[in-house]
């Protein structure tokens, strides 16, 4: 298969989502797998709705993934001379004709065809027009769009890797556009003409296109162009099965990214939508999938978009990942927070990354969880301090926890942890008396590393001064309360 050859081809009207996404991967890794080709290509005739900004997103998306390519990407824009010489082939063997139905006559069409229980079909009234007419209509500077002859009998049968054959009467398809009075090309025909030019061997996208595959098909037929081997994997859809869109959460690549989710399980979760590994494992790298991507293990049913998946792994990736990589990732997500400056002190931030990480999903987690290392507590959670500030003692045993510390050189785990041993012996109170105020002092956060990692990373002097500072507010909110 050493001539295989697809194409990923995004419209420029919007950010890159999910599915699409899942569409550039599967063609990706079948280009991979088969040392193949992957051309990208750029739907951009829809003049009004493509924007530069748009095509920059999808560029950006891809690249952000991994997801390489190995020609364009090539702008459909900048090719209407093809679309034209080709239609103008069509006329010229009688296989298409000008139609110069105006879109009042083509209302009155439908109207009647729905009062005659008729689909709402174009009825052919320009098929059989005389030349002369032509040439007079196209003299007085009406402007015709070009209809493809479809065949009245018979069937179009697509054959599908994924679905098997699919039957289409032909009797359903009116005599289609395909090119506009404005003299652009439609989807399907523009998709046929660049599809043969590029040499697509296989077309590979998402199930919604089935339904213009039988139209393409005609168009290949029309032109005796070869037909590439087609794929239609199916359709991605929320929880509810509905169809999958804003309501339901983050649904493009960019959105994902601002959240704090890494590009290697965004590619590992959607690969997930509709393939899984021989071995049913859930966790893998592009190199697993590439060696094992085949068409035929592609699932024909649709695919469950699950967030809290997609988390679950993004989490396992957190732990796994490279730290140096992790530490450069998290860097912007701190300064969108404002805890760090364009001046910062790579090592430190490294290491806080690096303990945080066990226990967090997403990138803005990890930003978040590493707040107080770079700014004063503003408040501590609520619920720590009724259970842990207000209980009878703890003042007490702060100050003598303040002091403890006050003696330690240096102020490592091993020997922060030793002071703390020796003070809930001398004491003669369970750890948790001691920890929990004095994590809450330290953190304003019941949970997080280990108390002592947290000290060593604080340094000496923040770690007394919190504590102090714990103590200061658990006095003055007994004299509030009195």
């Amino acid at each position: 298969m050493s001539d295989i050859r697809v194409r990923f081809a995004p419209s420029p009207t919007g950010n890159l989502h999910i599915g699409g996404a899942r569409t550039a991967l599967f063609n990706w890794l079948f280009a991979r797998h088969n040392e193949g080709c992957l051309i990208l290509r750029v739907d951009d005739t829809d003049i009004e709705r493509s924007t530069e900004k748009s095509m920059e997103a999808i560029l950006d998306g891809l690249k952000w993934l991994g997801l390489d390519w190995d020609e364009g990407p090539f702008y459909q824009a900048q090719r209407l001379e093809r679309y034209r010489e080709y239609a103008q082939q069509l006329l010229n063997e009688g296989k298409a004709y000008y139609c110069f139905c105006s879109k009042e006559e083509l209302d009155e069409m439908r109207k009647k065809a729905q009062k005659d229980g008729r689909p709402s079909m174009y009825s052919g009234k320009c098929r059989d027009l005389k030349q002369e007419m032509i040439e007079k209509y196209l003299e007085e500077g009406k402007k015709p769009v070009i209809r493809l002859k479809v065949p009245r009998a018979g069937k179009t049968v697509v054959h599908d890797i994924i679905r098997g054959n699919v039957e289409f009467e032909n009797s359903t398809f009116d005599d289609f556009i395909i090119m506009k009075s404005d003299n652009m090309p439609t989807y399907n025909f523009a998709t046929v003409i660049d599809d043969y030019e590029f040499k697509i061997s296989h077309v590979i996208r998402a199930e919604e296109h089935l339904s213009n595959t039988p139209k393409q098909i005609l168009i290949y037929e029309a032109l005796e162009f070869k037909l590439p081997e087609f794929a239609h994997v199916s359709m991605v859809l929320a929880p509810d099965r509905s169809k999958l869109s804003k309501r339901h959460g983050a649904t493009s690549v960019q959105e994902f990214r601002d959240l704090g989710y890494l590009p290697e399980a965004i590619i590992n979760y959607i690969t997930l939508l509709g393939w899984i590994p021989q071995d049913g494992e859930e966790i893998f790298d592009t190199s697993k999938s590439i060696k094992e991507f085949t068409l035929e293990r592609v699932s024909k049913n649709p695919a469950i978009y699950d967030t809290k998946k997609l988390t679950w792994l993004n989490g396992h990736y957190i732990r796994e990942y490279d730290i140096d990589k992790l530490t450069n990732m998290v860097i912007p997500f701190l300064q969108k927070k404002n805890l760090i400056g364009d001046n910062y002190d790579y090592n430190y931030i490294k290491k806080i990354v690096n303990l945080v990480r066990e226990r967090e999903k997403t990138l803005i987690d990890i930003a978040d969880a590493s707040s107080y290392y770079f700014a004063e507590i503003e408040e501590y959670d609520k619920k720590g301090v009724k259970k842990y500030f207000l209980k009878t003692g703890v003042i007490d045993i702060l100050k003598k926890a303040k002091k403890a510390l006050e003696n330690v050189e240096p102020f490592t785990v091993e020997n922060t942890e030793d002071a703390y041993r020796r003070l809930i012996e001398e004491l003669k109170i369970s750890s948790g008396n001691l920890f929990h105020p004095t994590r809450l002092a330290i953190s304003g956060r019941t949970f997080g590393p280990g108390l002592f990692d947290i000290m060593e990373l604080l340094g000496k002097a923040k770690t007394l001064e919190r504590i102090e500072k714990a103590v200061e507010y658990i006095e003055n909110y007994h004299e509030e309360v009195e």
